[in-house]
């Protein structure tokens, strides 16, 4: 196996700090000091911040083992000898210095550190005054999306607000880290556009504040302004795509439901990602890891048409024509298809599924964040609405469900489904309080495997200014 390391002129460019856990050294580069003079230098940093978003950091095993294979929905894949560690993640049995969890900590600092660069030091660059506001919000936007999952994973962090000169700080509590995302969120989502050109797609969007926005209200239990904020969302022209499966194809990117998604275009510069790599068909397409688990595939109700365009699995032969071939016996038979590109248009000049774009935020998501919001705040009406509205999309008759209680486990059953293999199922069953009855049979133990710990190098380079989790 080997990693796409996704370089950038603009790396050998950026400030970093010395010796901390948000250091973003490069190897034979030389930081310059003659940066962020001009447009283009705005626009390289901006672009540098994009570029983490396809990163392996994000992508690849650090985020799959984080939010993927922690939950019940995915399991390790591969062959039983093959990367066994996994098996730590998905046994709740990592530590302080488990590769992931640093990996992971690490990557979301440095982009972290990539925004701050760009909100600081592009306001100051002479250049057209729409375009600066434009980026400054971009990268505003993008920072509250990294501290999004920095918060839900280790909880309380410490707030760098701009260029520090003090790293070893504190951690702020969650509810400082919420505050601090909302605002970044309310700010870009009054400047940045509802859309973007052709040559811009992937460039974060009003819509795609927004729609972040009523999320992060969501996991704060703001159920009003988690309502207010996603109706705007859902004013906004977005729409489910009728076919599910072409939803995740290449043809579907950029569609309807497509809030915020990551550009992933194979290219000289970016090099794609290894996002779609790591989970495909083993021997055939990819690796073969973090794959479909049973109890995700006991969760669709009958007549679910995503269950199968959602598992895909050996000896079939997809809508688009790929036979799936029998690989390793000792390997998994079963694969995520939201994450399978067509052979016929693989890329192979990044490896496969190099193209595939990362769907962050869907309408769909949108739709049951409403759904959840509206009906803890006692309007089943909307909620029955809009849950149907997904359901009715995958095939499905309307809900039976009512009361507040029945339709509250089925929003979230809903959600089960729907975003199932995409990197939510752990946040939510957390999130909702059903962490325990659901994970606590895979090693979940209350009161500390809500969070990951604060990894070891990072408690050490901070001078022990940066405390650890409970349990660990």
């Amino acid at each position: 196996m080997k990693k796409i390391f996704l370089t950038l002129t603009i790396l050998s460019l950026i400030t970093s700090c010395k010796d901390d856990f948000v250091d973003i050294k490069q190897e034979g580069v030389t930081v310059g000091t003659d940066f962020f003079q001009t447009q283009e230098d705005a626009m390289k940093a901006t672009n540098a911040i994009y570029s983490f978003l396809r990163s392996w950091e994000n992508t690849g095993f650090p985020a799959q083992n984080i939010l993927g294979v922690t939950g019940d929905d995915v399991v390790k894949g591969s062959n039983p000898g093959d990367a066994a560690f996994i098996n730590d993640m998905d046994q709740f049995k990592y530590n302080v210095s488990t590769d992931a969890v640093n990996g992971y900590w690490i990557g979301q600092w440095q982009a972290v550190n990539r925004a701050n660069q760009v909100i600081t030091k592009v306001p100051a660059i002479e250049m057209d005054a729409a375009l600066k506001n434009r980026l400054v919000a971009e990268a505003k936007m993008l920072r509250a999306y990294f501290y999004f999952n920095l918060v839900r994973v280790y909880g309380g962090v410490p707030i760098f607000d701009g260029i520090q000169t003090n790293y070893n700080l504190p951690r702020n509590t969650a509810a400082e880290v919420y505050d601090f995302i909302v605002k970044d969120l309310t700010e870009a989502s009054g400047v940045l556009p509802p859309s973007y050109g052709a040559a811009d797609l992937g460039r974060v969007t009003k819509g795609a504040a927004l729609g972040l926005l009523s999320k992060v209200y969501l996991y704060m239990k703001d159920y009003q302004k988690a309502y207010d904020t996603s109706n705007l969302v859902m004013g906004m022209g977005y729409d489910l795509d009728p076919d599910f499966n072409h939803l995740f194809r290449p043809a579907g990117e950029f569609g309807p439901e497509s809030v915020f998604e990551v550009n992933c275009g194979c290219s000289a510069e970016f090099g794609g990602s290894q996002y779609a790599e790591v989970q495909g068909v083993r021997n055939q397409f990819g690796w073969g890891f973090f794959t479909p688990s049973p109890a995700l595939e006991n969760a669709f109700e009958p007549g679910d048409i995503r269950k199968e365009l959602t598992i895909l699995r050996e000896g079939e032969t997809t809508i688009e024509g790929d036979l799936i071939k029998k690989g390793d016996p000792q390997s998994v038979d079963t694969y995520n298809q939201k994450v399978y590109v067509p052979s016929s248009l693989n890329n192979n000049a990044c490896g496969y599924g190099s193209i595939q774009n990362l769907r962050i935020l869907r309408f769909a998501d949108i739709l049951l964040i409403n759904a959840e919001a509206a009906n803890e705040l006692g309007n089943t009406a909307v909620a029955i609405t809009n849950i149907n509205r997904v359901r009715n999309r995958a095939q499905l008759a309307n809900t039976t469900a009512t009361t507040q209680g029945a339709l509250r486990t089925a929003i979230w059953q809903e959600r089960r489904v729907e975003l199932a293999m995409e990197m939510d199922r752990f946040l939510d069953l957390v999130r909702t309080g059903q962490a325990a009855t659901f994970l606590g049979p895979l090693g979940f133990k209350t009161g500390k495997n809500e969070l990951f710990p604060i990894p070891l190098n990072a408690i050490n380079d901070s001078n022990n200014v940066l405390t650890q989790n409970p349990g660990y």
